[in-house]
C-alpha cells in the first residue's frame, strides 16, 4: 500500500518500555480492595475471578523458560488512537517469552470470536502497523460476549487453534464482558485466561489503579488542534460565535481537557450542570450572558465547547426523555398514524404540565429528534442531537428578547461543528504510542504468569516512561451493580468528572477571565520529533491529577 510520510517516519518510531518490562519479570501481589458498595453481589457472580490480588511487575535476573503459547486478540467497541501498539506489545510480549509463540487476530470484534473468523498476525503484519492510527489490522465490533452459547461458540474456535489466552481490548462494557467471559471459563476449567485492555478515548474508564484510557491523550490533541484552528479563525474573522460539540456522552473528560488546552470562552461541564440542578434555561441564560457581556466590549465572536451527552445531564431534560421514551414505547403504532405536521401537538397534550413546556421550549428540529430517532430499544438516541445548534438557537432567541429590553448591544451570529470521527483514528501520540504498547506488553507478561480476568495497568505514567510501573488489576475491583434494561447487572462503574477534582478546579478558576478576554490558546498539530518536553506530555488532566 501506499505510505505517506508519516506513516514512513512513525514506523521508526520505537515505542518505550516500562524499566519493569525489560528482560524478565516476577509478579509481586499487593493488597486489593473492593471499593464498591455491592461486594456480595459481585462476589457472588464471580466466585472463581473475585478477590484476587493487585499485581505488579519487577525486574528480575532469574531466567525463566515459558512454552510456546498461542494467544488471541479482539478490537472491541469504538475506535482509539494506540490500537495497534497494544497488539504489537502483545506480539512482542509473547514472542519474547518464547519466539514459537502465536496470536491471532479476530476479524471485526467479538463477533470474529462467535463466528470463526480470524487471522493470524505475522511478524510482517505487525510491523505494517506499529505506530499507527485506527483498528483497521483486525477491525473493530460491538457485539457482547454475555450469553453462554457465545462463550460455547468462542471455546471452540480457541480450542481448534490450541489458543490459551485472549486479550479483548475495549471499554467499559468490553472488559466487563471480558471478565464475565473470564469467570466462565474459569468456572469450567478450560484452561482459558482472559485479560483486558482500557480504551475509550472518553476518558470515562479510569480509577485508581487505571491512570487513563488509551487513545484519550491522542484524541484530545486532535480535536484541541482544530479548536484552536477554529478560534484563530474567530479571533480574525470576529464575526461569529462557534458551537463545538465534542464526544463524551457519560463523561465531560474531553471538553475539559480541550478547555484546559485552548481557552475557549464557554465550556459546559454536563457533571455541574447536573450537580446544580440548572434547566436548559440556565445553560441557554449563561452561554448568551458571556455573548453580552463580550459585546459590550465590541467583541461579537467567540467559542462554545459543548460535551456530546449534555442533554442527559440536564435534570428537566433528563425527565423528559424519560416520559417521552415510556409514552412512545406505549403508544408506538397510534404514534405513528399522526401526521408529522400534528406530531408536535399531540406530543404536548400527551406529556405532563412539566415536560409539555419544557418540550414546547425547544426548537422543532431537536423536537422532532426527540421523537422520531429511536433506537432499538425503543429510546431516544441523545447522541444524535444536534446540541450545538439547539443551543445556539436558543441563545439567539433570549438574545433578540434581550435587544429588545436594551440589554444586548452586539450582533450574534453563529457557526456549528460536531468534533467525533475525526479524532478516533488518528496517529497516536507519543504518550499513547508508549503507554498501549506497554499496556500490551503487560498483558503479555499477565498471561505468562497465569493471570485471568485482570485488566492490565501501567501506572505513574506523568514520569519518564521507564519509571512507569506495570501491573494488572482484578475487573471485578471496578465493578458495581446497575440497572441496564431493566435487571440488576455488573458493570464496570464509568469515571464522570470529579468537580472536586484538580482538573475541573483549575478550569473553574480560569473560565469567567476566559469568558470576557480573548485568551486563545493555539496548540496546533501533534507534535511526534523533538524536545521530550513538546513531544511526550501527557494531558493536561492527567497532570494535574497527578499534581505534576
Amino acid at each position: 500500500m501506499t505510505k505517506s510520510a508519516l506513516q514512513i517516519a512513525r514506523a521508526a518510531y520505537q515505542p518505550k518500555l516500562p524499566k519493569a518490562l525489560k528482560g524478565a519479570v516476577k509478579a509481586v501481589a499487593g493488597a486489593a480492595t473492593q471499593s464498591v458498595a455491592d461486594q456480595e453481589a459481585i462476589q457472588k457472580l464471580f466466585p472463581n475471578t473475585y478477590g484476587m490480588p493487585l499485581i505488579k511487575f519487577e525486574a528480575t535476573d532469574e531466567v525463566a523458560n515459558f512454552p510456546a503459547m498461542n494467544v488471541g486478540v479482539i478490537l472491541s467497541g469504538g475506535q482509539a488512537p494506540g490500537g495497534h501498539n497494544v497488539i504489537s506489545g502483545i506480539f512482542d510480549g509473547i514472542k519474547n517469552l518464547n519466539k514459537d509463540s502465536k496470536l491471532y487476530g479476530f476479524i471485526l470484534g467479538p463477533g470474529g470470536l462467535v463466528d470463526h473468523n480470524y487471522m493470524e498476525l505475522t511478524a510482517d503484519i505487525i510491523d505494517e502497523y506499529r505506530n499507527t492510527g485506527g483498528f483497521d489490522i483486525i477491525g473493530s465490533g460491538r457485539t457482547k460476549l454475555e450469553k453462554e452459547d457465545q462463550f460455547e461458540k468462542g471455546l471452540e474456535i480457541l480450542k481448534q487453534l490450541d489458543i490459551k489466552a485472549l486479550v479483548i481490548i475495549g471499554g467499559d462494557d468490553s472488559n466487563t464482558n471480558a471478565c464475565v467471559l473470564a469467570e466462565y471459563y474459569a468456572a469450567k476449567k478450560c484452561g482459558v485466561q482472559v485479560i483486558g485492555c482500557p480504551k475509550t478515548i472518553d476518558g470515562d474508564l479510569k480509577n485508581e489503579m487505571i491512570e487513563t484510557s488509551f487513545g484519550f491523550d491522542t484524541a484530545c490533541k486532535v480535536y484541541s488542534e482544530v479548536i484552536g484552528n477554529i478560534q484563530r479563525d474567530c479571533n480574525s474573522a470576529r464575526k461569529y460565535w462557534h458551537f463545538i460539540k465534542l464526544m463524551g456522552r457519560s463523561a465531560s473528560h474531553i471538553a475539559l481537557e480541550c478547555a484546559l488546552q485552548v481557552q475557549p470562552n464557554v465550556c459546559i461541564i454536563s457533571e455541574e450542570v447536573e450537580a446544580n440542578d440548572m434547566s436548559l434555561d440556565d445553560v441557554v441564560t449563561y452561554i448568551a450572558q458571556v455573548v453580552a457581556n463580550r459585546a459590550a466590549q465590541g467583541n461579537n465572536f467567540g467559542t462554545v465547547l459543548i460535551p456530546e451527552g449534555l442533554i442527559e445531564f440536564i435534570p428537566a431534560m433528563k425527565r423528559l426523555i424519560a416520559e417521552l421514551n415510556d409514552f412512545l414505547a406505549a403508544n408506538a403504532e397510534e404514534f405513528s398514524q399522526i401526521k408529522k405536521s400534528h406530531q408536535r401537538d399531540y406530543i404536548i397534550r400527551k406529556l405532563s404540565p412539566e415536560n409539555a413546556a419544557i418540550y414546547a421550549s425547544l426548537p422543532e428540529g431537536v423536537a422532532r429528534q426527540l421523537t422520531l430517532d429511536r433506537d432499538p430499544h425503543g429510546n431516544v438516541q441523545v447522541s444524535l442531537i444536534e446540541t450545538e445548534k439547539l443551543l445556539s438557537e436558543m441563545v439567539a432567541t433570549k438574545l433578540a428578547a434581550w435587544k429588545e429590553e436594551g440589554k444586548f448591544v452586539g450582533k450574534f451570529a453563529s457557526q456549528h461543528h460536531f468534533f467525533g470521527y475525526e479524532g478516533r483514528c488518528a496517529a497516536p501520540s507519543n504518550y499513547d504510542a508508549d503507554y498501549c504498547y506497554s499496556l500490551g506488553y503487560t498483558a503479555a507478561s499477565l498471561i505468562a504468569n497465569g493471570k485471568t480476568g485482570y485488566m492490565s495497568s501501567v501506572r505513574n505514567t506523568t514520569a519518564p516512561a521507564d519509571q512507569w510501573i506495570a501491573g494488572g488489576v482484578p475487573i471485578t475491583m471496578m465493578m458495581n451493580m446497575e440497572r441496564r434494561h431493566g435487571e440488576m447487572k455488573p458493570v464496570i462503574q464509568k469515571a464522570l468528572v470529579k468537580l472536586d477534582g484538580a482538573p475541573f478546579k483549575a478550569f473553574a478558576a480560569q473560565r469567567d477571565q476566559w469568558a470576557i478576554t480573548t485568551d486563545y490558546v493555539y496548540p496546533g498539530p501533534i507534535q511526534y520529533f523533538g524536545p521530550t518536553e513538546v513531544c511526550d506530555q501527557p494531558t493536561k488532566t492527567l497532570q494535574l491529577e497527578q499534581a505534576k
